[in-house]
């Protein structure tokens, strides 16, 4: 049995990059929420805040979504 040593680094480093750059968006989405609070608390609103956290939120479930697609044969 041979394995294709190339095909699993790249798998490997593809899922690493992936896993990074979503928990990156998703504290992004989080940043955003703590702005629109931080506004609230001041008697404010802050409509870039919420507009951030759900592009952000949205990206992140969107990705997710992907991944279960690929994953899962009954949905091609």
């Amino acid at each position: 049995m041979s394995i294709d040593w190339t095909a699993l680094g790249e798998v490997t480093a593809v899922s690493i990059g992936v896993t990074f750059a979503v928990v990156v968006v998703f504290s992004l989405g989080v940043l955003g929420l703590d702005r629109r609070e931080g506004a609230r608390e001041r008697g404010g609103t802050s409509a870039v805040g919420a507009a951030q956290a759900g592009l952000c939120f949205l990206a992140c479930a969107a990705v997710v979504a992907y991944g279960i697609y690929l994953i899962v044969p009954q949905f091609h």
